[in-house]
């Protein structure tokens, strides 16, 4: 059985109405930067978006049939009771709307935010309010209000069909890939953070990611649960992000899909303020940033359980971080540098193999490049456990003193020039592998496939060093015999080789003719 969701990759040659959308919405950015224009375009989304789901709750009270006989369509518990956020008249998109060629356009979607805030505490803080600013162009605002009207997102049908979700998604993703390697720390492209939930397979708990970005992988999670016959609320979230614009941008993307999370009181830097520290979760998601040397560390710090992380490369304080939050029976995966799986700099390679003589090292996943906007640098995943024991509950066999490897690095396929996607059957295969691996029950049995995955004991690891490259242990790919005899064999590969020599000299003797001709005789 394989436990992945149907889910489309987004690539160009499926998308349909999201990418005229964007295109029309990027044409009017004008000269202004995306990580700018990113927010009011977002903003404007969601304020779309709650005031269809507004509009339709209130078009029920409004008939006052069945259950909502009597009901008065201006009270705010009408709303809050169904959990549809409360939007006030002043905020209604058919206002906005309707305003969107006046000049004094800007400071009425500011008012609306504020309103909308102030009557949904849940929002506190986190609405984008700056629309009024000298340097928007009002008439291109109005223009962007009258594109986005063209979209339903937050009645029921379209809620169906996700089409926010859509929309959403692709935006962060077309402005992660606008903004390049300085905006698109807070995106994990979509088909990463599918392998990592579908690896993990949280169908029930607490899912924690300590730098959660804009929050891809709680929306995933929540997707997989319900795919797999759960509901909202099986599982709960936990996240912290250092940056405010950027958790603003988190709780904005869960509120829109009614996912509770708890982001803890503000902003903050994990390193230097915990703000779950009590917290042990089922699972831990998370991409932090590669290689970080500007992170701050205190020495007696508890989390440094497997040895103090050099000051100048955060991966493994990371790493440590999220070990440290797990469960008894708790499971990490989360996106590091390549770099982690061999560097002996600062100490490094002695935290990588206490980790493994700890036996917490599950699987390791080698990645294509070419992946992510932000950043060329190759990436893998790592997939720890606390307890790799046999688990009738979760149907595991005993792995202890195993860890698979999966070399993924041929999978993909260019969405464009320089961007990479994992296909769904390039998913299915890594995460079938992984569950076959695990001994999960309806699974196909597991087997080693060389240049592919191999399961390694400890003791095997240890022989190389400690070092988690999974190239080091699938071997070659076997290449398929066709057959032939050598001593068939032989001659025709000399023929072809021959072949190759004399097309080589002919295309030097025409280089020498050519450059002859251009007046250097000598060459």
């Amino acid at each position: 059985m394989v436990r992945t969701s149907k889910q489309q990759n987004s690539t160009a040659a499926n998308l349909g109405f999201e990418a005229k959308l964007w295109l029309t919405a990027d044409k009017l950015r004008n000269n202004m930067d995306a990580a700018e224009y990113k927010h009011i375009v977002l903003g404007l989304i969601f304020l779309k978006y709650i005031s269809d789901t507004f509009e339709e709750h209130h078009a029920k009270l409004v008939a006052g049939k069945g259950n909502y006989a009597g009901a008065n369509p201006e009270d705010q518990d009408e709303y809050k009771a169904e959990n549809v956020f409360w939007v006030p008249p002043g905020a209604r998109w058919d206002y906005l709307q309707n305003s969107a060629k006046q000049p004094a356009i800007g400071k009425i979607i500011d008012d609306a935010m504020v309103a909308i805030e102030r009557d949904n505490p849940r929002l506190k803080g986190v609405l984008p309010k700056d629309y009024a600013r000298p340097a928007l162009d009002k008439q291109r605002l109005g223009e962007l209000i009258d594109l986005i009207a063209t979209i339903g997102l937050g009645d029921k049908e379209n809620r169906a069909k996700d089409i926010l979700g859509r929309v959403y998604e692709y935006f962060l993703t077309q402005f992660a890939s606008a903004e390049g390697k300085n905006g698109g720390q807070f995106y994990t492209p979509q088909c990463v953070v599918r392998v990592l939930v579908e690896m993990l397979a949280p169908y029930k708990g607490r899912i924690y990611d300590p730098c959660c970005g804009s929050g891809g992988m709680f929306v995933q999670s929540e997707k997989f649960v319900e795919a797999h016959g759960g509901k909202i609320g099986d599982i709960s979230i936990y996240g912290q992000e250092s940056n405010a614009t950027t958790r603003r941008l988190a709780v904005m993307n869960l509120a829109l899909r009614g996912i509770e999370a708890d982001f803890g009181p503000e902003q903050a830097d994990t390193f230097r303020c915990d703000l779950h520290p009590d917290l042990r979760a089922d699972f831990v998601l998370a991409n932090p940033p590669f290689n970080d040397s500007d992170w701050f560390r205190k020495d007696d710090d508890v989390r440094w359980q497997f040895g103090d992380p050099p000051k100048g490369n955060a991966n493994f304080a990371w790493v440590q971080h999220f070990i440290h939050h797990l469960a008894p029976r708790g499971m990490a995966g989360f996106v590091l540098a390549n770099g982690s799986m061999s560097s002996n700099q600062s100490g490094e390679g002695k935290i990588r193999k206490a980790l493994i003589e700890a036996d917490l090292v599950d699987c390791m996943v080698a990645m294509p490049g070419q992946l992510f906007y932000s950043t060329q640098i190759p990436v893998c995943l790592w997939f720890l456990t606390k307890s790799k024991g046999a688990d009738a509950k979760r149907g595991f066999r005993d792995r202890r003193k195993q860890t698979l490897f999966i070399d993924a690095r041929k999978m993909g396929a260019l969405v464009d020039r320089v961007h990479r996607e994992l296909t769904d059957a390039d998913i299915v295969k890594i995460v079938s592998t992984y569950h076959a691996w695990r001994g999960e029950k309806g699974a196909d049995k597991y087997e080693d496939i060389a240049g592919f995955c191999k399961s390694a004991t400890t003791a095997e690891i240890a022989t190389h060093g400690h070092v988690l490259t999974p190239g080091r242990y699938v071997g070659a790919e076997e290449v398929e015999d066709d057959g032939d005899p050598f001593e068939e064999k032989m001659p025709r590969l000399i023929a072809e080789l021959e072949e190759q020599f004399k097309e080589s000299a002919k295309l030097e003797k025409a280089i020498r003719a050519n450059l002859k001709g251009l007046g250097y005789g000598g060459a």
